[in-house]
Parts: structure tokens; C-alpha cells; sequence
């Protein structure tokens, strides 16, 4: 018996085969980096890159907003991309956002480069390296210059190649990526896509979507379609590992860090037994050095802050009447100067908080200082006039002589003698000493002058 079908069941039946085909769409992943690249940016986006592989996610978008970064953290999050199985999509958005220095090579390593209108890229030159790159000198002394000039050339020279080949993989404009590194230009978005710089224009994230279905790109493990049109949006923002390895590896945290770690180590040593110092210190101090290893540290300045340091703690205990003390102080604010060997934005040290804390030592200092000073005023208390005054209680008495006993006082055991006779647990009051032997009266009388 055939069972005929009905309109609506063919209706239905389209619905499910087109519904179903939406569905199985892979989801595109979405990513943001805000603010300089270093070693929380590289963190952030290998582990999203793992992730979705995992997730088998069609297409990873980044989008940035970046003045430059750190060479090392770009090198390491570009190896991420030309590794990635999953193809990767850079697009500088919103508008008003840029694309500079360390944000241009990664668009040019990109597999799809857009960004949104009002935005800009380019000035890639290292900007660690100082002057202008590319002028030779018209000083006469230029040839007494020429081991650093040979030095600037060279990371130029390197920087331009590394630029050239990512444009090269990726089809680009390789000669204005060049000039972006010699000479600092930079493009607007509309003239980037004019010089085949990047690869579309688009207003927003469901825009460049729209324009990037169907589109087949080259990955290591070969040819990708995307079918982004209907691909379900995925956004990981950065986790609390994240937003932490950002926090501490900001240079003036880590300044910040290794003073109180410092601090909190002196005060334990000082202290002993009270455990707080000795416990904030050595944690903060730890994630201080942590955050070191991973910046461009200028190592004599680590140690001209460790020397004035050392200084100050010293002026504390030898009278050098303050030279010590300035010294260190001038060493830390040397050594906080020249700590972080680079001048790229976000990653210098405000000379607002080198001048802070190094008040705050000097303060500090001033405090331990006159705290030594006035304990050298006070009446030196040692040996007998130690003794003489105290109260302590009576342990034991003799069989032969009840004026005669023993006590506990500054944890020894003394042989005691009374002008009175004495009982178990009286409260007495030394006020004399003859070799081994404490005199002593009952607490409630008036200290006498025997000796």
C-alpha cells in the first residue's frame, strides 16, 4: 500500500535538510587582545588556539586594538599562527583602533587580514632601537658610531626580512611592508586594501562573516572552505590566568613586588617567629622575579635597585650619618630608570612611581633611623641593673632558713635571700645582687638600696 506524500511534508522535509545544513556549521571562534603584546597576549592566544582545535572550530577571529609589543611575545604568537590547523582571521576593529608596530606583522601573518573603517596600521620599526632607521650620519665621527649603527642595522635589516617573508606566504604587499619597517609609515584602512595590504574592509564582525563565506583558505594541514554565513559566534574573553599574567607582568608591578618582597623579607629577619613578612615577602618577591625572566630586563639595573637597597637597610645599623642612606636611594631611582630595556608603549616604568617609592624608602629610612637614634639615648640596661627590680615569685624556700629560697627570673634558677622569712609562691622584688645570690623583698614593700 503506497502512502502518498502531502505538500506540507515536503515543506517539512526542506526545512529539516536545510536547518540540519545550518547546524552543521562549525562555530568560528572569537578572540580580543586590547593594549600591548607580551607574555600574557602570547599565553592567551596559544591556549585559544588549542582550544579551537579542540572545539573544531572553522575559523579563529582575532580582533586587536594593539600600539606595538614586546619582539619576543609577536615572534611567539605568529609561530602560534603559522602553526594554527585552524585558519586565522586578524581584523582591527572597532574604529578608531590601530594596528601598530608588533599588530602589523601579525595581520600580515594572518590568513585573513580586515579591518574596520577609521582604523590604521603600520610603523613597525623596532622601536627599542632609537633615531631613524635607514639615514646615515653626516657626523664627521660617524665611523667612532658605527659598532651601534651596525647593530640598528641589523635588527632593521632583520625585522624587514621577517616582514617580507610573512608577506611573501601570504600574498601581500611585501615592498610597503618593508618601507612600514624602514620607514615607519603607516596606512589607513581604505588605503590598505587600495595597496593589497589587507584583504577586506568590514563594518562589523557579522559583515566580515558575511564576506568571508565561501572563501577557501591554505592551511598547514591543507585547503579550508569557510561556510561562515550561518557559523555561530564563540567569544573567549581572557581567563583569571590571563588577566593575572598581564597584572604582574607589567613592569611598575613588578617593581612594586620586589619592594614589598624585600621589605617583607627584612622585616621577618628582624622579627623572627612573626611569619607574615617572612611569607608576603617570599611570595612577592618570587612572582617579582617571575616577571622579570619574562621582560626585557636591563640586569645592571636589577642590581643597582639591589644595592640601593642594601645601602638603606645598612645606613640602619652602621652611623654613617646619611650617606649610606642617599646613596642607596640614588642607586634604586638609577637602577628603577634603566630596569626595562625597551621603549615600547605600555611597558616603561612612570617616573611618578620611581620618585613615590623612592620616597616611601626614604621615609622609611628616616623612621629606622631615628628609632636607632633614640634607643642610643635611652639608659643602657644590662647585667645586674637588669636584675635589680624585678618581680618573680618564690619556688622553693630551705628546711634550715625560711629567709632563704629559690626563684625563677629571665629563665634562670636563682638562690635568693630575704630580710624576712619567705613562703612557696610569694611575689618578691629583687633589689640587689651579691655574686650568685639575689637579695629580695616582699613585693608590697618599698625597694630598698641594698647592694
Amino acid at each position: 500500500m503506497r502512502c502518498p506524500f502531502r505538500p506540507h511534508t515536503w515543506l517539512l522535509l526542506v526545512l529539516l535538510i536545510f536547518s540540519g545544513t545550518a547546524l552543521s556549521a562549525a562555530p568560528v571562534t572569537v578572540l580580543r587582545i586590547d593594549g600591548a603584546i607580551g607574555p600574557a597576549s602570547v599565553d592567551y592566544l596559544t591556549r585559544a588556539l588549542e582550544r579551537a582545535q579542540l572545539d573544531e572550530a572553522q575559523l579563529v577571529v582575532l580582533e586587536l586594538d594593539t600600539p606595538g609589543g614586546l619582539d619576543g611575545a609577536m615572534r611567539e604568537m605568529i609561530k602560534a599562527v603559522l602553526a594554527s590547523p585552524v585558519p586565522i582571521a586578524t581584523y582591527v576593529t572597532p574604529s578608531g583602533s590601530r594596528a601598530a608596530s608588533a599588530g602589523t606583522y601579525l595581520l600580515y601573518a594572518s590568513h585573513v587580514a580586515a579591518m574596520a573603517p577609521g582604523t590604521n596600521l603600520g610603523a613597525a620599526t623596532p622601536v627599542q632601537l632609537g633615531g631613524t632607521p635607514g639615514k646615515a650620519s653626516d657626523s664627521p665621527d660617524a665611523d667612532a658610531k658605527d659598532e651601534d649603527g651596525a647593530m640598528a642595522r641589523k635588527q632593521v635589516n632583520d625585522a624587514a626580512a621577517y616582514i617580507r617573508g610573512l608577506a611573501q606566504l601570504r600574498g601581500r604587499n611585501a615592498d610597503w611592508a618593508e618601507q612600514a619597517v624602514r620607514e615607519s609609515v603607516s596606512l589607513s584602512a581604505r588605503e590598505a586594501l587600495e595597496r593589497d595590504v589587507i584583504d577586506y574592509i568590514a563594518t562589523d564582525l557579522p559583515d566580515l562573516m558575511t564576506q568571508l563565506d565561501g572563501k577557501t583558505l591554505q592551511t598547514r594541514t591543507g585547503e579550508r572552505t569557510l561556510e561562515t554565513a550561518q557559523a555561530s559566534l564563540e567569544r573567549h574573553d581572557p581567563d583569571w590566568r590571563v588577566r593575572l599574567l598581564a597584572v604582574i607582568t607589567n613592569p611598575s608591578v613588578a617593581l612594586i613586588l620586589m619592594m614589598i618582597g624585600i621589605y617583607g623579607l627584612i622585616f621577618e629577619f628582624t622579627n623572627p617567629g612573626s611569619g607574615g613578612g617572612g611569607v608576603i615577602g617570599g611570595i612577592c618577591l618570587l612572582l617579582a622575579f617571575y616577571s622579570l625572566q619574562l621582560l626585557p630586563v636591563n640586569y645592571a639595573g636589577v642590581a643597582l635597585i639591589l644595592l640601593g637597597l642594601a645601602f638603606m637597610i645598612a645606613e640602619a645599623f652602621v652611623p654613617s650619618f646619611g650617606v649610606l642612606g642617599l646613596g642607596g636611594i640614588a642607586a634604586f631611582v638609577a637602577g628603577a630608570v634603566i630596569l626595562i630595556d625597551t621603549e615600547v608603549p605600555g611597558f616603561g616604568i612612570p617616573l611618578a612611581l620611581i620618585g613615590t617609592l623612592a620616597v616611601a624608602s626614604a621615609l622609611l629610612l628616616f623612621l629606622i633611623v631615628s628609632m636607632a637614634l633614640k634607643a642610643r639615648r635611652q639608659r643602657l640596661v644590662s647585667g645586674d641593673a637588669s636584675l635589680v627590680g624585678s618581680l618573680a615569685q618564690v619556688t622553693g624556700i630551705r628546711a634550715d632558713d625560711s629567709a632563704c629560697g629559690w626563684i625563677q627570673l629571665q629563665g634562670e634558677h636563682w638562690q635568693v635571700h630575704s630580710p624576712t622569712p619567705l613562703r612557696p609562691g610569694q611575689q618578691v622584688r629583687v633589689v640587689g645582687r651579691r655574686g650568685l645570690q639575689l637579695d629580695v623583698t616582699a613585693a608590697d614593700e618599698p625597694p630598698s638600696e641594698t647592694r
